[in-house]
C-alpha cells in the first residue's frame, strides 16, 4: 500500500511521520524547505505535561533537557501577588494546584530533535525543497505534484496537510478558514539575565511602573535553560510598529521594575511581535485529504498553546490511519477525527472569545463585581497552565466512537473520553512500566486493576482469578490489544477492568470481566457503532 503524504516539516507533520512509523505506516514528509530551522529563541512553545511526554516517546531524547520545567507560576497585579503555584509539591486536598508542571522549549530546538529521530527511520521519507502546487484524488488514493529542483508526482494512501496558516492543502481543497484576524499583538524578546523569581513563570497585570496610558495591560515572563527568559508584552490594539527602540525601552522598564532600581545587566538575543488569530477551517477531511495543526486551526490568546493542539492533531490521527492502512478504511473511524479535534478546538475557541471581553475590557464588569480581579487572574492562569475551561486537555466525551449503553459500566476518576492517568502496570512480559510508555503502538489497551500483583512474579497470578477469562477475551477483540494489570487506578474498585484507546483517551470501565460489553466497547471505538447505526439508518429509510 502507499505511504501517506505529509505536507509540511514542523513540529506537527514531524510528530505525525513519527507517530505513523511507530505503527509501521511508512510516510513521505514533503518540506518546502531546505531541511532545518533557522534558530528563533523568541520563537517557544509550551507543552503539557502529557504532550512532552509524547514527544519524548517519539524522539527518544529527554525533553527536560532541552527545555525548562517551571519551578512554580506567580501572577501579580500592580504589586501584589495574587495567585501562586508550585510544581511538583503535594497540594491540600481542597486545592486545585497540584498540576504537572508544563515543558517550555524553543520551537528550532524541538523541532531538531523530531528531525533527529526521523534520520534514522527507515519508514520515513523526507523530501526537501519539495512544494506542493497541486493535489488528485481517487477512490484508492491520492497524488501529489511538487515543485522546485526535485519537482515531481507523489502517489500516497492518504494525504496530511500539516503546512501551517497558510495551508496549500487547505486552499487546494478549497476548504473556508474563518475566523477572527488580530485577536491579540504581543512585543517579545528572548534574554539571559537575572529575575527575581528564579525558575518560576510569571504573569504580571498592571505594572505599577506604568499607571496611565494603553500599555499597562499585561506582562509575562517564561524561563528557558540556560539563565534565558522570553519577555512577552500585550500590546495595544491596532497595527503601531514596534521599533527595536520602544523594545529595547521596555525591556529596560521592565527590568528596573521588577528589581526594585536600575536596570540589571541582561543580554538580547532575539525579538520579534507575536501576532494572535482565531481561525477554525469548516472542514478537516476532504476524502482522503486530511488537515492538522495551524492548516485546520489558530489559537492562541489567553495562554492556549496552539502547538500543543496540533500535536494532539497528529496523536489523534495516527492511530486512525494506520488502523485503516493496516486493516482498511473504515470510514465512520476516519470522520471521528474532524468530530473529536475540531469539536475540542472549537469549544475552546468558544471560551476564549468569551473571555476575552471580560479581561481585556478596561473597568466595566471588575468595577461592578466585588473579586472579579482575582478571578480574571484565575482564567488567565488557567489558560497559561493548561487546566480549565481555557487550557485542559479535551475529551471526547461526545464522540461517535463512544459506546452506548452497555451494562456493567462503571464510573472512575477519569470520565469516558478524557485522557487516561499514568500509573505504573505490568506488561504481558512480566515488566513494571508506565502505562504511558504503551500508547501510540495502534493497539487497544485493556487495563485489569488487581491490588497486590505488583508483590509477585507474574507467573504466580497470571493464570489465576479473573485473568484466564479476562485474557480470552482481549485475544478475541475485532483489534489488535494489549492487556495490562494495575495495582490501582484513581477512583477505580478492585477488578475494574479499563479499555483505552491507543492515543490514550478511556473508552469506558468495567465492574469486573464482561467479555461481550468488551468487545461490543472495542468495537464502536472502531467505528463499528457508528457504521451499524448508519446502515440501520439507511435500511429504514428504503423501506
Amino acid at each position: 500500500m502507499d505511504p501517506v503524504i505529509i505536507v509540511g516539516a514542523g513540529p506537527v507533520g514531524l510528530t505525525l511521520a513519527l507517530a505513523l512509523a511507530r505503527q509501521e505506516v511508512p510516510s513521505v514528509v514533503l518540506d518546502e524547505g531546505p531541511g532545518k530551522d533557522e534558530p528563533r529563541p523568541a520563537r517557544t512553545v509550551v507543552l503539557r505535561e502529557d504532550t512532552a511526554a509524547l514527544m519524548e516517546r517519539l524522539t527518544g531524547i529527554p525533553l527536560d533537557e532541552a527545555g525548562a520545567r517551571w519551578a512554580g507560576w506567580r501572577s501579580m497585579r500592580r504589586k501584589q501577588v495574587m495567585r501562586e503555584v508550585a510544581f511538583g509539591e503535594a497540594a491540600p486536598e481542597d486545592t486545585a494546584e497540584a498540576v504537572p508542571a508544563p515543558l517550555h522549549i524553543a520551537q528550532h530546538v524541538l523541532t531538531g530533535a523530531l528531525r533527529a529521530a526521523l534520520a534514522g527511520e527507515r519508514l520515513v521519507k523526507l523530501a526537501v525543497e519539495s512544494r506542493l502546487d497541486g493535489i488528485e484524488q481517487e477512490p484508492s488514493g491520492v497524488t501529489a505534484h511538487t515543485r522546485g529542483p526535485k519537482g515531481t508526482w507523489w502517489r500516497g494512501s492518504y494525504l496530511v496537510g500539516c503546512d501551517g496558516p497558510r495551508s496549500t492543502v487547505r486552499k487546494l481543497q478549497d476548504i473556508r478558514f474563518p475566523g477572527r484576524t488580530a485577536v491579540e499583538r504581543h512585543a517579545v524578546a528572548a534574554l539571559r539575565t537575572e529575575l527575581p523569581w528564579t525558575g518560576e513563570a510569571l504573569l504580571h497585570r498592571v505594572p505599577p511602573w506604568r499607571t496611565s496610558g494603553p500599555s499597562t495591560g499585561e506582562i509575562t515572563a517564561r524561563p528557558l535553560p540556560d539563565g534565558v527568559w522570553r519577555l512577552d508584552w500585550l500590546l495595544p490594539p491596532g497595527k503601531d510598529l514596534v521599533t527595536p527602540e520602544l523594545l529595547v525601552a521596555r525591556i529596560r522598564e521592565t527590568l528596573a521594575g521588577w528589581t526594585d532600581g536600575s536596570t540589571p545587566p541582561y543580554e538580547l538575543l532575539d525579538t520579534g511581535v507575536h501576532t494572535v488569530h482565531h481561525r477554525l477551517a469548516r472542514r478537516w477531511r476532504a476524502g482522503r485529504v486530511f488537515l492538522a495543526g495551524d492548516a485546520a486551526h489558530l489559537l492562541g490568546a489567553l495562554g492556549t498553546q496552539g502547538l500543543d493542539e496540533g500535536i494532539r492533531d497528529a496523536d489523534n490521527l495516527a492511530w486512525k490511519l494506520a488502523s485503516a492502512w493496516h486493516h482498511g478504511p473504515h470510514e465512520a473511524l476516519l470522520d471521528s477525527y474532524q468530530a473529536e479535534r475540531r469539536g475540542v478546538v472549537a469549544a475552546r475557541l468558544r471560551a476564549a472569545d468569551q473571555a476575552l471581553p471580560l479581561l481585556r475590557g478596561g473597568g466595566g464588569l471588575r468595577a461592578v463585581v466585588a473579586g472579579s480581579a482575582r478571578g480574571h487572574d484565575a482564567l488567565l492562569t488557567d489558560g497559561h497552565l493548561g487546566r480549565g475551561v481555557l487550557g485542559a486537555p479535551g475529551a471526547y466525551a461526545d464522540s461517535p466512537l463512544a459506546p452506548r449503553h452497555l451494562e456493567g459500566e462503571t464510573p472512575v476518576s477519569t470520565p469516558p473520553g478524557a485522557p487516561v492517568t499514568d500509573v505504573r502496570v505490568t506488561a504481558e512480559d512480566g515488566s513494571f512500566v508506565r502505562l504511558r510508555d504503551r500508547l501510540g503502538r495502534g493497539a487497544l489497551l485493556v487495563v485489569l486493576v488487581a491490588p497486590g500483583t505488583g508483590v509477585w512474579e507474574r507467573k504466580h497470578w497470571v493464570t489465576a482469578g479473573v485473568m484466564p477469562r479476562l485474557a480470552a477475551a482481549v485475544t478475541a477483540l475485532p483489534h489488535p490489544a494489549e492487556l495490562l494489570v494495575a495495582e490501582e487506578y484513581p477512583g477505580a474498585a478492585p477488578h475494574t477492568v479499563l479499555l483505552m484507546r491507543p492515543d490514550g483517551h478511556l473508552v469506558t470501565a468495567f465492574s469486573g470481566v464482561r467479555p461481550a460489553d468488551l468487545y461490543a466497547a472495542a468495537e464502536a471505538t472502531l467505528g463499528g457503532a457508528a457504521k451499524a447505526e448508519a446502515e440501520a439508518g439507511a435500511g429504514t429509510s428504503s423501506r
